[in-house]
Formats: C-alpha cells, sequence, structure tokens
C-alpha cells in the first residue's frame, strides 16, 4: 500500500492568504510523491550519502515547526512542542558527498504510524496559530529581525518543493518493484536535434537581488551587483544523449587528459563509466526513467556530475559557462535590458519549457521553441538544471539569514559548483532568474545536464 500521509489542516474556507494557499499546494505535493513509495520501502536508502526515506517524512513538517516557532527568526509563536525528540530527529538532513556515509539501520527510526501523527499534528497546530494572527495584516516585520512573516513562510514553502524535487532524483533510484508506476507520457513530435553555437555579444548583467525588493529570495540571492561579461558563443540546446554517446565511443571516460585530478580520482575509485541514469543491456543502452527502462532518448539531455561535464567541454575544446555567461545568454537582450524570463514578461506555463512538476523525466531539448531567449538560445529554464564552472561563493554584500545561518553559508567550502535554470520537477517559483542551485561536483544523483560556451 502507498505510504500516503494523513494531513489535518485549517479548513481552507477559513484562510484566504495567498501564501497560505500557496502552503497547502506544497503540502499536496509532498504527499503525492510520498504516496509513490511502497508501504514496504519507507525504511530504503536509495542513495547512500541521503537519510532514509522515512526521515523526509517527518522532516519537512520540524523544519516548518522549528522555523515559525523559533526565537533566531524573531518570530515565536510559543508553542508547546508536542514532540522534542522528533523536532530534533528530523531536524537537518545530509549534503550529499559530504564525508563518511551514514551507517543507521531501519530499526533505528520510529515507527511510520508515528511520524505521521506527528505530521499531521504539526500541521494542525501551525494553520490554527496562522489563522489567529490574521496573515493578511501581519507581513509587518518582525520586532527583532526585520524579516516578515511573509519571509518566513516563503522559506517553508520553497524548502518544501526543494525537497519535492531532491526526493523526487532519491525516489528514482529506487527498484522499480518499490514504486507505484505511472506511464511515461509520449513526447510531442520534434525533429532531431542539430546543435549549432549562438554567439552571444559582449554586456551586462545584473545578478542578484536588490535588498527592499518585494521578491522573495534566499540570502545567496543578494546583494544586486552588476558583471561586465565579453562577448562568447554557448550551445544552443543542452549537451544530449546522442551528443554524449560521441564522447564516450571516443574513449572520453578513458582520457586523463580530460579529468581535473580530483575528478580523475574520483571517477577510478568509483569505477565511473557512464551516466548514472544510463543502463548497458547487450550492446545498447537504456535509461532509467522513474517509472522504466526505456531505450535510450538520444535527443534527450544528458544528465551528469560537474565532472563529468567538465570533461566533455574540454573533449569538445570548450568549457563550461560562468553564472554570469549563462545568465547573459538567458535572459540578456541585444538593448542590454534584461527580460524576467528567457522568453519574456509572460508567466512560466507548459508552453515555455518542461518545469513545474509537468513531468519525471526530461523531454527534447528542442520541442519549447516559445521558450527561447532573445539571443536564440533554447530550453534553459527547465529539463535539467545547468552546470557553470564557478564554485559557489557568495555575492558582494551577502548576510546570511539569522534564522537559517547554514542554509548557503555551511556550503560556500570550493567545494560545490553552481547550478542555474531548473529541471522538470522544480516548481514555477523558483524559476526567477536570481534563483540559484548549488552540487559538489562528484555527486551524479541530480536532474542536471549543461551545455558549452567558446570564446
Amino acid at each position: 500500500m502507498p505510504a500516503t500521509q494523513r494531513v489535518a489542516t485549517t479548513p481552507r474556507q477559513l484562510v484566504s492568504s495567498e501564501l497560505m494557499e500557496r502552503l497547502f499546494d506544497a503540502r499536496r505535493r509532498s504527499d503525492e510523491l510520498f504516496s509513490l513509495v511502497r508501504y514496504d520501502a519507507i525504511y530504503e536508502r536509495p542513495i547512500p550519502e541521503r537519510h532514509r526515506i522515512i526521515f523526509y517524512i517527518g522532516h519537512l513538517e520540524a523544519f516548518d515547526w522549528n522555523l515559525l516557532n523559533n526565537r533566531e527568526s524573531g518570530l515565536d509563536f510559543g508553542l508547546k512542542s508536542i514532540h522534542p525528540e522528533f523536532d530534533r530527529l528530523f531536524a537537518f538532513g545530509i549534503d550529499p558527498v559530504g564525508g563518511g556515509l551514514p551507517t543507521d539501520l531501519p530499526s533505528a527510526w520510529p515507527a511510520l504510524e508515528s511520524v505521521r501523527e506527528y505530521v499531521s499534528n504539526i500541521r494542525a497546530i501551525l494553520d490554527q496559530k496562522l489563522v489567529e494572527i490574521n496573515l493578511d495584516s501581519g507581513l509587518e516585520p518582525m520586532t527583532r529581525h526585520d524579516f516578515s512573516l511573509s519571509t518566513l513562510l516563503n522559506v517553508a514553502i520553497e524548502h518544501r518543493l526543494m525537497h519535492v524535487e531532491t526526493l523526487a532524483y532519491m525516489l528514482h533510484q529506487l527498484p522499480l518493484a518499490m514504486k507505484a508506476g505511472q506511464p511515461i507520457p509520449t513526447d510531442p513530435v520534434a525533429a532531431p536535434v542539430v546543435q549549432k553555437e549562438i554567439a552571444i555579444p559582449a554586456g551586462f548583467v545584473k545578478l542578484g537581488l536588490r535588498r527592499g525588493d518585494e521578491t522573495f529570495g534566499w540570502d545567496n540571492e543578494y546583494a544586486l551587483h552588476t558583471v561586465e561579461v565579453p562577448a562568447f558563443t554557448i550551445d544552443q540546446y543542452k549537451v544530449t544523449n546522442r551528443q554524449y554517446l560521441a564522447f564516450m565511443a571516443e574513449g572520453g571516460y578513458q582520457k586523463r587528459a580530460l579529468w581535473a585530478d580530483d575528478d580523475w580520482n574520483w571517477k577510478t575509485e568509483k569505477a565511473i563509466a557512464h551516466p548514472l541514469f544510463w543502463k548497458k543491456d547487450g550492446d545498447r543502452w537504456l535509461y532509467r526513467s522513474m517509472f522504466e527502462e526505456i531505450p535510450l532518448p538520444l535527443d534527450w539531455p544528458v544528465y551528469v556530475s560537474q565532472a563529468e561535464a567538465s570533461a566533455y567541454a574540454r573533449w569538445a575544446g570548450k568549457s563550461l559557462p560562468t553564472e554570469a555567461e549563462w545568465q547573459r545568454a538567458a535572459y540578456g537582450t541585444n538593448d542590454q535590458e534584461a527580460r524576467h524570463y528567457p522568453w519574456g514578461s509572460e508567466k512560466p506555463s507548459r508552453r515555455f519549457g518542461n518545469f513545474d512538476l509537468q513531468r519525471w523525466d526530461p523531454a527534447p531539448v528542442n520541442v519549447s521553441p516559445e521558450g527561447q531567449s532573445a539571443f536564440g538560445v533554447h530550453d534553459l529554464l527547465g529539463n535539467g538544471w545547468e552546470w557553470t564552472s564557478p564554485v559557489f561563493s557568495p555575492f558582494p554584500g551577502f548576510e546570511p539569514f539569522p534564522f537559517y545561518r547554514g542554509y548557503s553559508a555551511d556550503f560556500f567550502d570550493g567545494k560545490h559548483f553552481v547550478m542555474k535554470g531548473g529541471s522538470a520537477r522544480t516548481a514555477a517559483c523558483m524559476l526567477r532568474p536570481t534563483f540559484r542551485n548549488w552540487f559538489q561536483a562528484h555527486y551524479q544523483n541530480v536532474y542536471a545536464g549543461f551545455r558549452c560556451v567558446s570564446h
């Protein structure tokens, strides 16, 4: 039977706030995700570097509780914890590829029904409190920090939606028999992809958010600054499985000169010889989609680690783009006016790309021509995050959120690399141009591809 969470919330007719509607929707999406996992798989650990699935069922509510009932946020509802042990147990996740692997056993975790009860009670208590303080008139800054209740709720909502995405690629690694399968939608008809380079003229890009803007952003999105970008060329589409096959056919994984020292050592030690989502079947390659193994879709974007993407770029005589180059290609124009989305100002919809949880898997990189940028670069939002070359680092004027100091700062370690764009499982609210994602160079599990640039 599916491990569906039971939800107890304040009746929707009592809550008119847009933020509460978004919170309810985010909960619905996380509940649907957990419902894919069969009951006997809840204590599995599909990715060795991650917690067991049972942790994440409790984590999302523990995070909301600790955030919204925490003096460090400047907001303290004064609510008494119903389960302090669970508040601590489910508080923190694990950084992938960060040191030793976890060794806990399933027996170390509480019973699923106890966790479900915790989730249900936390939701009911928080919802009642949020209704009592009347969200629609309670958006002024808190008394001890210049953060509004709306900021904290945006943190709760986007944190949950981030996990809806990261949990998807974690569940992707579960054996198919442990998931409640769903059919794969048929790809839209498209001509075979013909890759070409797009010339991007020199210009300036603005990175980050201006403090005081109404748009929500995480701490690493601040502060606004301008970067000059020399002219360059960039691939019109993400690198496809077809193109990556050519790299492999020419011995890309065996050519030492294509790999940085750390990347080569990792590849050798772990016996990495192909993308994680690929599986060899005799003389052909299969693709391990979320619910089936299918013949390798040649025009889907390849999903690889940053180390593999960098090796491919060297093989092609190119490089990965900088964050500023990617931003210029995605949002820039010839008149130096930045667009809000690559295609313009219209809100994201399925016309423009494969995002906002439309599909479980990629689509051909050329099926959304309406989503192209002013320069004619396609498939920039959705269908797979895109690796860039810079390590994840703070923008000038960075200040950590006092209520979540480790969100970004813990990863300014020179080991994580910036990703831009979004995947099929990225919620629309995180398609804003300032959003930044990051992972370590040797992490293969994430839904991330890349495109190359030349100078």
